[in-house]
């Protein structure tokens, strides 16, 4: 089913992808994927360009998927080692959220 998923997520974000991001599998393992955000418009971030690593679980979209950004960004909702704070990627994870979503939610 996890895979099912993901490819159904690929597909979308190929046809309509989240403003500012992208993002897909990393070789030929669909459960893991590099995501790309450019900085957000009158934002700190503007002209950024902020690399992310996805790793699905087997179990997706019943558990979250582990993000973490790979460029050191300062923000206060990232540790230090990239790890990223925030709820809808632990207790408040849906199945009906999708990557694109996510990536929206990081990039706000």
């Amino acid at each position: 089913m996890a895979l099912k998923r993901i490819n159904k997520e690929l597909q979308d974000i190929g046809r309509d992808p989240p403003a500012n991001c992208s993002a897909g599998p990393t070789g030929d393992d669909m459960y893991h994927w590099q995501a790309t955000i450019m900085g957000p418009k009158d934002s700190p971030y503007e002209g950024g360009v902020f690399f992310l690593n996805i790793n699905f679980p087997s179990d997706y979209p019943f558990k979250p998927p582990k993000i973490h950004f790979v460029t050191k960004i300062y923000h206060c909702n990232v540790s230090a080692n990239g790890s990223i704070c925030l709820d809808i990627l632990r207790d408040q994870w849906s199945p009906a959220l999708t990557i694109g979503k996510v990536l929206l939610s990081i990039s706000s």
